[in-house]
This record gives structure tokens, C-alpha cells and sequence, in this order.
């Protein structure tokens, strides 16, 4: 079998998540989607995005690595990636490299799982068949805390277990600690409830703040500084009986390495997107249970139930709707937990009325 032809896109989609209720939701998503064919009729698909601005120039980026896969074996994935990162790794590790490198690796895991009917989480290690998934994306910062009053227990109504808020907005520690308060109070007790600050927080905010809200039992407090301030970090972990996690902002493997060694996070969250796809997803996956820490996934559940579902610290996946409506069917959720699609590969198919739909180029 051998890469044969690739056909990518550039998709607008409307920014809707179907967990908000009653709030306007305006703007749209940009995306690049690929379908990589093989001489077999095998085909594999995978996605890719970041800020619009440069979504042209992520699309080329991948076309470009696209056409180096050409008469390559999908199924010798470490093969193909690493001359891939041999022919353009000096554009990166950060930024649209990775990102573009991670499309098709996905979609070469995409292939070798359909063409040995064998799911992606089996063939990265098939470690269960589903996996707690928390509700994201539905109590962010812009929401009221009259909002999240109502929200709250509607996700545990939805048999969510788990969901996550935001701080890093309000002008005082007071109002930062109600907010939070507010949700513990509505959801109860036996609610894992996580918190982002999205790298809005210095170190001194982020222990005063969270040694605040400690009280209310935060499952973890989620890149309270900038992503490669490893020190700082590891003075929040040490300071904080709340874990700490962080990892999505960070690209390639080795800067896990550094959070590894400076014991900067208790929870290593990765983005598969910005770490290089499945195949570099394992390799942090294994530095993190060599230091007896769970990891956690970041965005496209749809993907990430097969990584987190396939390894013996996989803890949670993050389900944020964002890209869902892009596939003709999208992995249940069971009593709070993402089930592994029974498929071979990934399970998933592109909805081919979407792609026409939100199609620009």
C-alpha cells in the first residue's frame, strides 16, 4: 500500500456550541481538512486549525507535506513523519509545522486502523473502550454568574460529571473566588469542576487566587501563567493542594519534558493538534506515566477519545463541541463517559454535505 493523492479544505463553520443555552453566539471557525488516499482505495482523514488569519498558509503547509507522503507506506507511520520532520523540522516545532504535520499523521493512523480493522485507541495501546469526558466551553468568562447558576446543574441534567469553568476576567480576587462559588454551589458536592485561566495570571494572582478557592475543591486549576514559564508553574504546584494542569499551549514533545523535570504540572494536557498528532501524543503519554501523572486531552474529543481511551493514565477527555458537526457521526456519550467508536480507525466519516456547506476554498 502506498500514498497515492490528498485532497484538502478550508471550512468556515458557525462558532456554535449546543451546550450554551440562550446566548447569542456569533462568528464562525475556520478549519483544514484532509482525506489522504492510498493505490488500495484505503483513504484517512484528519484536521487542522488555529487563528483565521493564517489558515491559507496552514492549508499550504499541509499540501506541501502532503506531496512528500506521496508513495510512502501509511503504514509505517514513525517512517513517514520522521522524514517529514527531516524535510521541514526547522520550520518548528512551533507553529503551523506542527499543526500541519498533525493532519496527516492522524490520518495515517486513520489508515493503518482501517486497513488492519483495528481502532486508532487499539493500535495506540487499547487500554479501554471509553473514558470520562467533561463539558467544555459552556461556562466561560463573558457568561454571567447568574448564568452559570442555571447552566451548571442543566450540564449535570445532561449526565455530564464533569465541566469546566473560567477565571482571569473580573477586576477583583473577590469576584473572581464568587464566581466559582456560585457554580460549586449550584452543581453540589460530587461535581468535578475544573477551571482555565488561559494564561491571564502571574504567579502571586495565581496562589492567591487559588489558595482562595481551594475550599471549593477543584478538580484542577488549568495554565494559570504563560505556558513556558516552567519555574513559575512549579511555584503555583507547590504552593496549591489544587493540581495544576497545562500542556495545550506548548508544541512538540520536548517541552513536556522541561514541565516533567521542573515538576511544574500534577496533569499534563495535550493538544493533539500542536504536539504532532497521535505519534508524538504517545511519546508525552509515556514520559507522563513515567512520572506517575495522568494526561488529559485538549479539544477534538471526537479524535482524542482514542488517546486518552488507549493508555493506562488517560484521565479525561475534554469535550468541546467545536467540530463535531463536520462528521456524519461522532463517538456516543454514555452516563458522562466518551465511548471509543466500535470502526476501524478513528471511526469517523466527513460529512460530506458540511464540507460543501462550509467550504471557501
Amino acid at each position: 500500500m502506498k500514498v497515492s493523492n490528498w485532497t484538502t479544505r478550508v471550512l468556515e463553520a458557525p462558532d456554535v456550541n449546543p451546550l450554551i443555552v440562550g446566548v447569542d453566539q456569533p462568528g464562525t471557525r475556520e478549519f483544514v481538512t484532509l482525506e489522504l488516499d492510498t493505490d488500495e482505495g484505503v483513504q484517512g482523514i484528519g484536521i487542522t486549525f488555529f487563528g483565521a488569519a493564517l489558515t491559507p498558509a496552514l492549508r499550504t503547509a499541509v499540501d506541501n507535506l502532503c506531496e512528500l507522503t506521496v508513495g510512502e507506506d501509511p503504514l509505517q507511520v514513525e517512517a513517514v513523519t520522521d522524514k517529514l520532520w527531516l524535510a521541514a523540522g526547522g520550520a518548528g516545532p512551533e507553529g503551523i509545522f506542527s499543526l500541519a504535520i498533525s493532519a496527516i499523521d492522524i490520518a495515517l493512523w486513520d489508515i493503518k486502523g482501517k486497513a488492519l480493522n483495528q481502532t486508532v485507541c487499539s493500535l495506540l495501546g487499547g487500554h479501554r473502550d471509553r473514558v470520562v469526558t467533561y463539558a467544555s466551553g459552556a461556562l466561560g468568562r463573558p457568561m454571567s454568574i447568574e448564568y452559570l447558576a442555571e447552566a451548571g446543574p442543566r450540564l449535570v441534567e445532561q449526565g455530564f460529571r464533569q465541566m469546566k469553568t473560567q477565571m482571569g476576567a473580573e477586576p477583583t480576587a473577590r469576584r473572581e473566588v464568587a464566581r466559582i462559588r456560585t457554580l460549586r454551589d449550584a452543581v453540589g458536592p460530587d461535581i468535578d469542576l475544573m477551571c482555565d485561566i488561559n494564561q491571564l495570571w502571574d504567579v502571586n494572582q495565581a496562589i492567591a487566587i487559588g489558595s482562595r478557592v481551594e475550599e471549593y475543591h477543584l478538580f484542577w486549576l488549568e495554565d494559570v501563567v504563560v505556558r513556558d514559564d516552567y519555574q513559575g508553574l512549579a511555584r503555583v504546584a507547590d504552593a496549591l493542594t489544587t493540581p495544576i494542569a497545562a500542556g495545550e499551549y506548548v508544541y512538540g514533545i520536548r517541552p513536556f519534558r522541561h514541565m516533567l523535570e521542573q515538576r511544574s504540572i500534577d496533569i499534563v494536557m495535550v493538544d493533539l493538534l500542536r504536539v504532532g498528532g497521535f505519534t508524538q501524543f504517545r511519546k508525552v503519554a509515556g514520559m507522563a506515566e513515567a512520572f506517575n501523572l495522568p494526561v488529559v486531552s485538549h479539544l477534538i474529543p471526537e479524535f482524542q477519545v482514542h488517546s486518552i481511551a488507549a493508555i493506562p493514565n488517560g484521565l479525561t477527555v475534554e469535550y468541546m463541541p467545536w467540530t463535531l458537526r463536520l462528521f456524519e457521526e461522532t463517538p456516543a456519550i454514555e452516563d458522562g463517559e466518551i465511548v471509543v467508536p466500535d470502526k476501524p480507525g478513528l471511526g469517523l466519516a466527513f460529512d460530506q454535505d458540511a464540507l460543501k456547506r462550509y467550504q471557501v476554498s
